[in-house]
């Protein structure tokens, strides 16, 4: 795709070659070249998806922004820094965190699963905001037994201990047996209050014991993924999500 023209050295230090002072330098050394001849001055425009740019004879190819899936293990917290807690941007190589991504929401530290990390805040704020109404999977186990009642309560929509209401939700269980202690289903939000999930079903009378993410809006959680791994969105993945926003 074609974009607007882009200074040399902006589109080289967005990809973290190096900053725009020391690029300068590398510039007159003929480290750089644009189409196949050597660009001394940084200030050159030019279409980062169109012109072929190469430093120390390797092609750059450009990226606006940058998504990530990860499969949050439990014990890490869903922030960019923290002076106690392992953090998500520890899980990274040291090359992605260069790009400064951040978390789109939170898992709470000991619930695991999908997390979705990019530099893009534009669709950050579409998929948290609540009136694109994007949908979050959860699976869970409770100690506690979860009926149809329970169902029909999530599906009208639950008040809160704290008299906090929640839009209706979409509960599934898959076990209505009262002589089951433990109690497993899923869980679709369309919002994400503090502790949503633990605290409707504390209302419902028992208490979640394992939490896990499975999807957010388009994206399933890659089966492949093991807990603290990561990959990179392919363009569908990312085009998807977009759609998902609009369709709301």
């Amino acid at each position: 795709m074609s974009k607007k023209l882009l200074r040399l050295d902006r589109v080289l230090s967005h990809m973290k070659i190096a900053s725009r002072s020391e690029l300068k330098k590398m510039a007159r050394q003929g480290r750089i070249e644009v189409n196949g001849e050597i660009a001394r001055n940084t200030a050159l425009k030019v279409d980062p998806y169109q012109d072929i740019i190469e430093f120390d004879g390797i092609r750059i190819e450009y990226q606006e922004h940058f998504y990530w899936m990860m499969n949050k293990p439990p014990g890490v917290i869903s922030a960019t820094v923290d002076k106690r807690d392992e953090t998500v941007l520890d899980l990274l190589d040291y090359e992605d965190v260069l790009f400064e991504p951040f978390p789109v929401g939170r898992l709470d530290k000991d619930t695991e699963g999908l997390l979705l990390l990019t530099t893009d805040g534009e669709l950050s704020h579409f998929l948290l905001s609540p009136r694109f109404a994007i949908p979050k999977v959860y699976e869970f186990e409770a100690r506690g037994f979860l009926n149809e009642d329970s169902v029909l309560a999530c599906a009208q929509g639950l008040t809160l201990e704290d008299e906090t209401k929640v839009l209706p939700a979409k509960l599934e269980i898959e076990n209505f047996d009262e002589t089951e202690e433990i109690t497993s289903g899923y869980l679709t939000l369309t919002e994400g209050k503090f502790h949503q999930v633990k605290r409707m079903i504390a209302v419902l009378g028992a208490e979640v014991i394992f939490l896990k993410r499975i999807s957010f809006g388009s994206l399933d959680l890659d089966e492949e993924l093991e807990l603290g791994d990561y990959r990179e969105l392919s363009p569908q993945e990312v085009e998807e999500l977009y759609k998902a926003v609009k369709q709301n």
